[in-house]
């Protein structure tokens, strides 16, 4: 009877180790995405039908189906240097992507791949934005007043003359009218200069505020909007009229903005908060998207419908309603 069992259990040790390495077809695998939940992005982009956004660790994605599916661009170098700014030609498929230690980035495909023109590891300050001028010459600026300029497609960069006023001011965005015919560049200390001749010549804008300004939009009637932290936003509502403060009725700190198709300017800043106005940036009322993140800029896909990049990922537009925090609900008596 011993015998008997022991031939058995010799039978299925043998039959389960044949099982174990007999040659067997694989369940498929999941298709693999690029999760844009939780990456650090810094500003998002439209380039015909694709969309491109720039993250901390050098990333670069684009989506061509309206950010069902991303995919990664392809970078000749590596660096892992954080991207800030990205813009591109009217041929819609030369851009630059420009970022800390003087990172400067070409593309000749529309975004999918980029070689590197410009890096310093030491000493880098870092660019914040970059723009084409319509001679089509790009300029760039940054850290400590630094800006360059390229005559030659981005080859080479030489310095950007520059009044004095901007001393070792951080200059934080370029700026266009629908036109391309007026151009500012902001930056801290309430730096704002001014360009009427589509970027050939450029003037310091009398000061009216001592804080950081970090985005500026064109508007009606060529005047500009222009706001930055802590709330703090300004509007010009016609070349060389007074600068006035616009209300915002809490200290938030805004970064991008977008058009709606009914006139709404739409700024994101910090805490996923949104400002609405309504009025021609007048005034403005306040919005939470989800979560807090820092909301680093915005893009409309359609009419009034995009995406917004943040510190913690890309999330759609219009903002998904959130439940209200059982943290408020506590502190009632």
């Amino acid at each position: 009877m011993k015998t008997a069992v022991g031939i058995g259990a010799a039978a299925l040790v043998a039959f389960a180790s044949a099982l174990a390495f007999a040659p067997r077809t694989p369940p498929p695998l999941a298709p693999t995405t690029i999760g844009v939940e939780r990456t650090h992005f810094n500003a998002i982009t439209q380039v015909g039908n694709r969309i491109l956004t720039v993250g901390a660790m050098g990333e670069i994605l684009y989506s061509d189906d309206k950010g069902a599916h991303w995919t990664a661009a392809k970078l000749d170098q590596d660096r892992q240097a954080l991207i800030v700014s990205v813009a591109f030609a009217p041929d819609k498929k030369t851009g630059f992507a420009v970022g800390h230690e003087g990172w400067i980035l070409r593309t000749r495909d529309g975004g999918s791949t980029w070689e590197e023109m410009a890096f310093s590891k030491e000493n880098g300050e870092p660019l914040m934005s970059i723009a084409r001028l319509p001679s089509g010459d790009w300029i760039t600026v940054g850290a400590f007043g630094r800006a360059l300029e390229s005559k030659d497609g981005g080859q080479t960069w030489q310095p950007l003359a520059l009044p004095a006023e901007v001393e070792d001011k951080h200059m934080n965005r370029i700026a266009s009218s629908a036109d391309q015919q007026h151009w500012l560049i902001v930056g801290e200390r309430g730096l704002v200069l001014k360009s009427d001749d589509a970027g050939a010549t450029w003037q310091t804008e009398p000061a009216f505020y001592n804080g950081s300004f970090y985005n500026a939009m064109a508007t009606k009637g060529d005047g500009w909007l222009i706001y930055g932290m802590r709330g703090n936003a300004f509007l010009q509502s016609a070349p060389g009229a007074q600068w006035v403060k616009s209300q915002v009725p809490a200290p938030i700190s805004f970064f991008g903005h977008a058009l709606e198709s009914d006139g709404t300017i739409v700024l994101v800043g910090q805490g996923s908060m949104l400002g609405l106005s309504k009025d021609g940036g007048k005034t403005f009322s306040l919005e939470r998207a989800k979560g807090r993140a820092t909301l680093t800029d915005i893009v409309l896909t359609s009419a009034n419908n995009g995406w917004m990049s943040s510190d913690a990922g890309l999330q759609p537009f219009p903002p998904q309603a959130e439940a209200a925090p059982q943290a408020d609900q506590g502190d009632k008596p």
